[in-house]
């Protein structure tokens, strides 16, 4: 570990900071008490302002944001001011002093403690040119300038080969006894309840039930007599806990191999908390049950409040369990209820405010964030969407793809694994998934790769017991196009059969009944208005005169790829194919295209598929002179458009 005395240096794990364009702003830099000192996981926007000035935060709003995203064992280390014309060291130090400030407002403990803070400021004239300055003290009188730089290569295997997720999840009910005639007291008795709530997780009655979510590894129990009853949330003294006690390693994987493509569902060492409240630890005589009455004066109602607590905090593996049940996950429950009692009287009259907290890896983020949304809106509602903006707009995520719906929500019990094994027994299929992910390269000399981007399944002849041999081949693209998008969560519709497509074609007029259950063949122009009616995407369509042109189309097909990342269908003829990708070389014209063949008519075999040539590149001419697009065909190019959505 560093001494004290030596020149600070900051270790990046994030791939990038949020520069916008001539937008003046303040990032808030993430780090944990986990780490070394100075290292930065992730960026928070700042977008709550007390003005229009976009460099003057809501500490209140902010801290309340904060909060709820931040799982616990990650913290706000530092500040990231974007700023035209900026002078580095003052504006280092408002930086520090914003910092200083949200950490104030996030936390409950009035001693801090020693306040280790970046500072880090972009001037919007060269935005690649990010200085760093520190304050061993939350001082502005001790600013440093660094100059030493770390980008981490695998930031993955940082953080999870040093620490592990703590997982809880609660279901609390409050009883709320209130009288009809007051309804603006019910407001206050739920504040009551949830408090009284909250301090029976320090009861000493209380026992946790802790296993591993990854393995078969046996359970332990700790009681509420051996957590700390400290309540406080500071994570000064975390890295100083018992070295004598149970370990957070005791959990641990020891056969893991993390790389740089590993998701938290992979990676990360996972354990379950579960909070039981023991009544029988003392020993007491036994005796029949006492009820007791409390007669009302003035009639009285019963309104149960239900809330589903889950939060996921991160620990060092070297951590004790006792400490980090007590300095992590009671925190981030109490935090999380009092977060839920933010809701309104008429809400509560209704019975069941229904909000419900989930977890997210957006890409590009290294550790996962808790969302609560109000489950009484719809996801296409308008505040449900806005809530969403609001969430990639803090986060520097696009604004053209869902990457905070409910379904993009990570597993980390294992219940989607284990429910989609159930299906697939139930149903007895399944399919393939990106087929092309094993293929080798294209042979392209000099050529640039453009791919589908995300994951889709592989529909061919034959599938689900349907014989549809000759004439099948544009619905099985399109199921596989379809497929794309629902994996993509921007559907939640299942993948349409030939009947449901055929029927959504007679509903919008373009058929007439009697091609419902037909074998008639459809194309490009079907296809799109099959995708406008069921899921609500648009498409562009290219058209050629013959196979012979294709390849001129290399370029604008590319471009598809890097900004759509949809599948298309070409469709030429009596075939109709799926394409996946496009290798192009700009200067020699030379290209190879990546189809998905949907004649196959085998079993699902990966390897008979590849090596059949059924998912593979493809030359317009081969290397023995054979076409593979016909000249005397045309062919039309249906490109799905990437909903503008999130």
């Amino acid at each position: 570990m560093a001494s004290e005395n030596q020149d600070p240096a900051i270790r990046i794990l994030c791939r990038r900071f949020q520069i916008i364009r001539n937008e003046s702003g303040i990032q808030w830099l993430i780090g944990s008490p986990f780490f070394p000192r100075y290292t930065v996981i992730s960026t928070f926007r700042c977008i709550h302002t007390t003005s229009s000035n976009s460099l003057s935060p809501d500490f209140a709003k902010e801290s309340d944001d904060i909060r709820t995203l931040l799982p616990k064992g990650f913290e706000v280390i530092g500040a990231l001011i974007v700023e035209k014309d900026c002078n580095f060291d003052k504006i280092a130090k408002e930086a520090i002093n914003a910092a200083c400030n949200l950490r104030k407002s996030l936390s409950s403990d009035a001693n801090l403690g020693n306040l280790e803070l970046i500072g880090a400021v972009v001037d919007l004239n060269n935005a690649k040119d990010v200085r760093f300055f520190v304050s061993r003290d939350g001082k502005m009188d001790s600013l440093e300038s660094v100059s030493s730089i770390v980008y981490e290569d695998n930031p993955e295997k940082f953080v999870w080969e040093r620490g592990c997720l703590l997982h809880c999840a609660l279901q609390v009910k409050l009883p709320l006894y209130y009288q009809p005639s007051k309804p603006n007291d019910i407001h206050e008795i739920y504040m009551r309840a949830a408090d009284a709530v909250a301090s029976k997780f320090r009861d000493p009655q209380v026992t946790c039930l802790i296993e591993a979510l990854n393995e078969t590894s046996g359970a332990i129990v700790l009681r509420g007599s051996e957590l700390s009853t400290d309540s406080s949330s500071s994570f000064s003294e975390l890295k100083d806990s018992d070295t004598k006690a149970l370990l957070c390693s005791h959990f641990s994987s020891r056969s893991k191999v993390i790389t740089s493509f590993s998701s938290v569902e992979e990676s990360a060492d996972k354990i379950q908390v579960s909070f039981l409240l023991n009544k029988s630890m003392n020993s007491v005589k036994p005796s029949a049950p006492i009820a007791e009455y409390y007669p009302a004066t003035q009639e009285t109602q019963l309104l149960v409040i239900g809330h589903k607590l889950e939060v996921l905090c991160y620990a060092s593996k070297d951590l004790s369990l006792s400490y980090g049940i007590s300095k992590l996950v009671i925190p981030a429950l109490v935090d999380q209820l009092h977060s839920m009692r933010k809701v309104n009287i008429p809400d509560l009259l209704k019975g069941h405010p229904e909000l419900h907290p989930y977890h997210f890896l957006p890409p590009g983020i290294l550790h996962p964030i808790t969302v609560l949304y109000e489950l009484s809106y719809g996801e296409t509602e308008l505040k449900q969407v806005e809530t969403r903006r609001s969430l990639h707009l803090r986060l520097g995520l696009p604004f053209d793809r869902p990457l905070l719906r409910i379904s993009n929500a990570i597993d980390v019990v294992g219940k989607k694994h284990s429910s989609s094994l159930v299906q697939k027994a139930l149903s007895g299929s399944s399919f393939l998934k990106d087929v092309h992910l094993t293929i080798p390269s294209s042979g392209v000399s000099g050529g640039v790769a453009s791919l589908v981007q995300g994951s889709y399944q592989y529909y061919h002849y034959l599938h689900e017991g349907l014989d549809d041999s000759g004439w099948g081949c544009a619905y099985r693209s399109l199921q596989t196009i379809i497929s794309w998008f629902k994996l993509q969560n921007y559907t939640s519709i299942d993948v349409p059969s030939h009947r449901e497509i055929q029927q959504a074609l007679v509903e919008i007029g373009d058929k007439d009944p009697s091609f419902i259950g037909s074998r008639e063949w459809i194309g490009a122009i079907e296809l799109s208005f099959v995708l406008d009616k069921l899921i609500g995407a648009s498409c562009k369509i290219i058209n050629v005169r013959s196979g012979a042109e294709l390849p001129e189309k290399c370029r604008e097909l590319a471009l598809h790829f890097e900004n759509q990342g949809t599948p298309i269908m070409i469709g030429g003829g009596v075939l109709a194919y799926t394409l996946l990708g496009v290798d192009y070389n700009d200067a020699s014209g030379d290209c190879a295209f990546l189809i998905l063949d949907p004649h196959y008519t085998g079993s699902d075999d990966i390897k008979k598929i590849v090596n059949g040539g059924w998912c593979g590149w493809k030359k317009a001419v081969d290397s023995k002179g054979k076409h593979f697009f016909l000249h005397d065909k045309f062919y039309n190019l249906l490109l799905p458009q990437r909903p503008n959505m999130v």
